[in-house]
């Protein structure tokens, strides 16, 4: 193994552990602590609750920030604003004394979130590795080990203080600033992931000029502008995948535990069927990861909406076993694959070049997606349950399935079929017909 591949697994493996630590010190944290922080500070729920939904909207609409950084500062620069908003947002959480302070930290975690994580990650591995799957299976595999590890490094973080929570989250600060600096040491300069990402995208574009037409996984052999992309319907596709994986997702999870309780479901059940949904992202993401490059991902991608709409019906009757089974396998499968999925899909569809912008796009819509334990609990107060919005976000993903069974790669061609691509014109896209 070169140097260079050397570094590139070294790498992969800091990026690992940094999204398993913030996945699992920011939204499988908080719910453990919180209930520990209402009950000191006398606050509301309802308010309390807010936490989550700035959390959430604040990690997707911040999105666009770390691309906008990367190709100003560099990877290493934005990595390191990024722990340091972290710090800042842990720090306002273990010195709350009221709600304003609260929501504040909540609203950095977010941004730092995105500044430390996916976009950062997939942007350097994206550079490194010719044969994305795999990485990207790891790196996402062990981000969702976080969302396991989170809840039951939270209860270890207040028994270890006798239930105060401050040093928990004073903790956790520690630990964002000290693995920020490592990851940032690692990537080094632009120089050396430049001249990586050239030996890379050379390999890529070799083995797509050589490929047979009938090749399992279709990978471009040239880079497609932002604007080329958003105009083909397959951006759509997987944006609306995407989206609608963190729609049923969340929701999912957010009022499962209210549905379980009205449904009759003990509760032990009801914990051990949501630890079988985390689980099985776990086994999802690394089985895709595994099947990517050897799997068209557009039917990984496919099959990942289809098991979440057939685990979303599950759950809007799941009073039994076997129908909780189903929710967990479903929901848990689908989540999980759906953002490998359409990590690979954009790089394979679109080059690497501009998948920065292309991917924070994408992730863009997670601050809508925030939306859907309020959908579902107003669609409760209305319609008397939880079973009708698990039904109708079915339905939505049901389509998506549909347009991602029937998804082709898109195509683009120039004036002159014949002639190649002129990079300072851009070449005329031709619409795929899926």
């Amino acid at each position: 193994m070169s140097m260079t591949q050397w570094r590139s697994w070294l790498l992969l493996g800091t990026f690992s552990l940094l999204l398993f630590l913030i996945t699992a010190s920011t939204f499988s944290s908080l719910g453990v602590v919180l209930p520990s922080m209402i009950k000191e500070q006398h606050w509301s729920f309802a308010s309390a609750f807010l936490g989550f939904t700035l959390l959430g909207a604040f990690c997707g609409a911040s999105s666009w920030l770390p691309a906008i950084l990367i190709r100003k500062i560099g990877v290493r620069a934005t990595i390191v604003v990024g722990s340091a908003v972290m710090v800042a947002g842990f720090i306002c959480l273990a010195a709350a004394r009221g709600l304003p302070i609260y929501l504040a930290g909540t609203a950095l975690l977010g941004v730092g979130y995105q500044m430390m994580a996916l976009i950062p990650g997939t942007h350097v591995l994206g550079m490194l590795f010719k044969k994305r799957a795999l990485p990207f299976g790891i790196y996402f595999t062990i981000g969702s080990l976080g969302g396991v590890a989170g809840p039951w490094m939270a209860l270890a973080g207040l028994a270890a203080a006798n239930g105060a929570w401050r040093p928990y989250w004073a903790a956790q600060a520690i630990a964002a600033a000290v693995i920020g600096v490592l990851c940032a040491a690692l990537v080094g300069g632009r120089a050396w992931l430049e001249a990586a990402a050239v030996d890379t995208d050379k390999a890529v574009a070799e083995d797509a000029l050589t490929a047979p037409a009938n090749a399992r996984v279709y990978r471009t052999a040239t880079d497609w502008t932002v604007k080329e992309a958003i105009r083909t319907p397959q951006f759509y596709v997987i944006l609306a995948a995407y989206f609608a994986h963190l729609l049923g997702g969340v929701t999912a999870v957010s009022l499962a535990p209210s549905h379980f309780g009205e449904m009759g479901v003990v509760s032990a059940v009801a914990v051990s069927a949501l630890s079988l949904e985390s689980l099985m992202q776990v086994v999802a993401r690394m089985g895709g990861g595994l099947l990517g490059d050897r799997v068209d991902p557009r039917w990984l991608l496919a099959g990942a909406q289809g098991m979440m709409a057939v685990g979303l019906l599950a759950l809007a009757h799941a009073a039994s076993w076997p129908m909780m089974m189903i929710f967990a396998l479903g929901v848990g499968t689908g989540f999980g694959m759906t953002v490998l999925a359409v990590s690979i899909l954009l790089l394979n569809y679109y080059g690497r070049r501009n998948n920065l912008e292309i991917f924070s796009l994408v992730c863009l819509v997670g601050a809508v997606s925030a939306l859907g334990p309020v959908i579902g609990g107003y669609m409760r107060d209305q319609l008397g349950g939880f079973a009708p919005t698990f039904q109708a976000f079915a339905a939505v993903i049901g389509v998506i399935f549909v347009a991602a069974l029937f998804m082709r790669p898109p195509i683009k061609v120039t004036a002159n079929a014949t002639e190649a691509p002129v990079p300072e014109q851009p070449p005329v896209l031709l619409q795929d017909a899926a």
